[in-house]
């Protein structure tokens, strides 16, 4: 919730040290907050996360490329996962939901409030950047990075730590847009050179401007990687983590 100088709840939280009734009461709405993620999204099906800005509109290029990433990534029969809020992020739940796909939203409350986008299936918003972000995470099979800014980073950077660190296991992440990224990636090259990186831990980062090839990535990833497998049923497949939504044969 938020109050009148515009700060949400969480705020006191992470400005130090308070009461240790206090400190309990966080731990527990935090708990709380992780088993309603874990709740809302457990029946989901095979997530891609799509990262990007919130404050790219509908005549932006990254908004169409969004949409279109969205529809791949549908076709290919995944569940599209975004922070469910507007931009890039309503782009390509919106490109799901144009082919007959899912999306689900994992939105965020903020001073200015980011309202969820009108194509999801379901949303949760959480009041915890960092539960968000475990959300994010934990059900996708790939991550596909959008042109974005600071929250966009953070998203980019915390998955490839997690990679990096071996927290997570062999996830591909597609940056689209090269013209956009171009930079970044120059200077991640540069970082392998002064041996602050090695070229196996940015092997894992991939530079594309084809929707097609970033959803193959993915479906590539699910297949052979992840054990997912196509069922006999036209709605299902059957993969190591039980019963989820098909991936089209």
């Amino acid at each position: 919730m938020q109050n009148a100088l515009g700060t949400t709840e969480e705020t006191p939280f992470l400005e130090g040290p308070r009461s240790r009734g206090f400190e309990l009461v966080r731990a527990l709405r935090i708990f709380a907050e992780l088993i309603r993620g874990f709740r809302a999204l457990h029946f989901v099906g095979p997530c891609v996360t799509v990262f990007g800005s919130a404050r790219f509109g509908e005549g932006h290029p990254a908004y169409a490329l969004g949409r279109a990433v969205g529809r791949e990534l549908a076709r290919a029969g995944f569940t599209v996962m975004t922070g469910g809020g507007p931009g890039v992020m309503e782009a390509a739940c919106r490109g799901a939901k144009e082919v007959g796909g899912r999306a689900v939203g994992c939105n965020i409350e903020l001073p200015h409030e980011q309202a969820p986008n009108p194509w999801l299936d379901r949303q949760v918003t959480f009041r915890y950047f960092f539960v968000r972000k475990l959300m994010l995470v934990k059900y996708a099979y790939a991550f596909i990075v959008l042109p974005g800014g600071f929250g966009t980073l953070d998203e980019l950077f915390e998955i490839a730590t997690l990679v990096q660190t071996g927290k997570v296991k062999d996830f591909p992440i597609v940056l689209m847009g090269s013209q956009y990224w171009a930079p970044l990636v120059e200077q991640l090259r540069r970082m392998v050179s002064a041996a602050a990186l090695t070229d196996r831990e940015l092997s894992h980062v991939m530079l594309l401007d084809s929707p097609e090839k970033a959803a193959g990535v993915a479906r590539e990833a699910g297949l052979r990687r992840f054990g997912l497998r196509y069922a006999p049923t036209p709605r299902r497949i059957l993969g190591e983590r039980g019963l989820v939504t098909r991936l089209p044969g």
